[in-house]
């Protein structure tokens, strides 16, 4: 068979795996997307819950809701190195305020697309905890360096069978997964780049940790090719973001705290009493001030623990 054929085939399985159904017209998405896009970083990191059929299967492997990751690079003007922003432009032509991500897709490789791309999608913000900015612009390089690299799916396969308890998988063979092209730099999926990304500045994601003599503690980083989307979630050193689509801070909700609806302060609960309005106070003083009588403008109200006032 020939090469053009396999390309061919190969390009219409991975069309047919990675194709998405239609959003339900009624459905409704519980995101603040307008607040994710203010709010975004560079470098941050969006999981994004898939519909696809290759996102069934990476559901199923990883046993999570999120089947992909990708990593928000902002803006044009916000990439500082010239040069990167010119490789940027050279895979997507992009204008100076669009909002980008660069993604591993398969049937794609590693692309640069809008921020736009996930409106409609649920998703999820995992933020590197005190990432600084001088490091978010080497991660965001060590990304766009990887534009054009393929998807690699055998990967895939050999992460599907590295998660198999070991009574379907014997333990001798999980040893020599990911041996084949072990040193190939032209084939990635999305989160194990992304890893690799945080790798290259020693940020943690989900690394072993070994007690040494003296109570030291040693790291060692987890292989980037073991990274699923999930671990962005589940790691510490990641805060995850929320923008819901009705949050607390919007809709103000101490104002629908049980208040009484009269003007009554306490001292203590045992002690409460009922202010004068000013305007009321102000013309019981004219009034009194003329009969010359005094006035109380402090009305005690005692009632006990537990009850409305």
């Amino acid at each position: 068979m020939g090469l053009n054929l396999k390309a061919r085939i190969g390009s219409r399985i991975a069309s047919w795996l990675s194709s998405e159904p239609e959003q339900p017209s009624d459905s409704v998405l519980l995101l603040n997307f307008e607040r994710l896009r203010h709010e975004i970083r560079p470098a941050d990191v969006i999981l994004i819950e898939g519909r696809s059929k290759v996102s069934e299967v990476i559901k199923l492997i990883t046993q999570s809701p999120w089947t992909h990751s990708a990593l928000y690079i902002g803006r044009l003007y916000e990439i500082e190195d010239e040069q990167i922003r010119e490789h940027v432009l050279q895979h997507y032509d992009a204008k100076p305020d669009t909002q980008l991500i660069i993604e591993g897709l398969l049937g794609q490789g590693t692309v640069v697309y809008p921020l736009e791309k996930y409106h409609h999608t649920h998703v999820r913000l995992c933020r590197p905890t005190g990432l600084s900015p001088r490091d978010a612009q080497k991660v965001i390089r060590y990304a766009v360096r990887r534009l054009g690299t393929d998807y690699n799916l055998r990967q895939l396969l050999d992460l599907a069978r590295f998660m198999f308890p070991y009574g379907y998988l014997p333990r001798r063979w999980r040893s020599s997964l990911f041996s084949h092209n072990a040193g190939d730099a032209t084939r990635t999926v999305c989160s194990t780049m992304i890893a690799q990304a945080f790798q290259s500045v020693k940020f943690p994601l989900l690394p072993f940790a070994e007690h040494m003599e003296n109570d030291k503690i040693h790291f060692y980083q987890r292989n980037p090719k073991l990274v699923t989307p999930r671990d962005f979630d589940f790691s510490p050193y990641f805060d995850i973001i929320k923008y819901p689509l009705f949050g607390l801070d919007d809709i103000g909700i101490y104002r629908h705290l049980p208040w009484v609806d009269t003007e009554i302060v306490c001292n203590n609960i045992d002690d409460c009493f009922q202010e004068v309005p000013l305007k009321v106070e102000q013309a019981s003083k004219n009034k009194h001030k003329k009969s010359g009588t005094g006035i109380n403008l402090l009305h005690p109200v005692k009632f006990l623990r537990g009850e409305s006032p």
